[in-house]
């Protein structure tokens, strides 16, 4: 065994490389080592060990030169490990759908009483939204929230709506209203979430459940601005994807 001195240095890279790891999490768009170094606190030379040791691990993918470093798919394949496969399966679905809109395309799997963001096909478009793997999303007011809802049965979907609707307060809708709309959903209508969760950002979506019992959600969140122009068409793509890549 080693020396305490090693153990702790050891700890310390693991926490420094949590840390970086965190912040590539929230900053989608990737940065560069100067900018890690500044967030993170640490020196330059100190950040380029440690990312190029998760590089080699696939924990993260770095740009041309020192620019663009984002999380790996190393990292993603371990945060799906809750459900082998499945991202797998769903992918070509999430490919059609935004090769055919220029969309950003998101899966989530229902995680306790909330959704957790697992996968993420980037858009064309500049102005689009971006989400970190892990990041949390209420059920009761989005897109994939509410696909999920429809997908478990009545009594545990209510219990799930009651808790968190007497929780958000005074920013709910009326519990027999959201039940018309998870019915219309469980019936095969698209998950709508229409400036609900964020303003500015409407969504359609769907879910589906695995052999292993787990609920995804394939869910497509785009400008509001630009979806009472698509919202027609990106709900035709949307139900033509997942007929042809369903069920699993």
């Amino acid at each position: 065994m080693g020396s305490d001195a090693e153990r702790s240095s050891g700890i310390r890279v693991i926490t420094r490389a949590a840390t970086i790891l965190r912040l590539l999490g929230r900053e989608t768009d990737g940065l560069s080592l100067g900018q890690i170094a500044g967030q993170v606190d640490l020196p330059r030379s100190t950040v380029q060990r440690i990312v190029a040791a998760l590089a080699d691990e696939g924990f993260v993918v770095m740009g041309r030169g020192d620019s663009g470093i984002r999380l790996g798919p190393e990292l993603r394949s371990l945060a799906q490990s809750g459900g082998p496969g499945m991202t797998e399966r769903l992918r070509p679905s999430m490919k059609h759908i935004s090769e055919q809109t220029g969309e950003t395309v998101d899966l989530a799997v229902l995680d306790g009483n909330s959704m957790r963001f697992v996968d993420q096909i980037i858009g064309r478009h500049r102005l689009r939204t971006a989400s970190s793997v892990d990041e949390r999303f209420p059920l009761t007011c989005t897109a994939n929230g509410k696909a999920a809802l429809a997908c478990l049965a009545p009594e545990k979907a209510l219990a799930l709506m009651q808790s968190e609707l007497a929780q958000r307060g005074t920013r709910t809708r009326p519990l027999d209203e959201l039940l018309v709309e998870i019915a219309a959903i469980r019936n095969g209508a698209v998950a709508r979430d229409i400036d609900e969760h964020t303003d500015g950002i409407s969504a359609l979506g769907y879910a589906v459940r695995d052999s292993h019992g787990d609920i995804y959600a394939v869910s497509v969140p785009v400008p509001s601005s630009r979806f009472q122009v698509i919202e027609t068409s990106l709900e035709g793509v949307i139900n033509a994807s997942r007929s042809e890549y369903g069920p699993l």
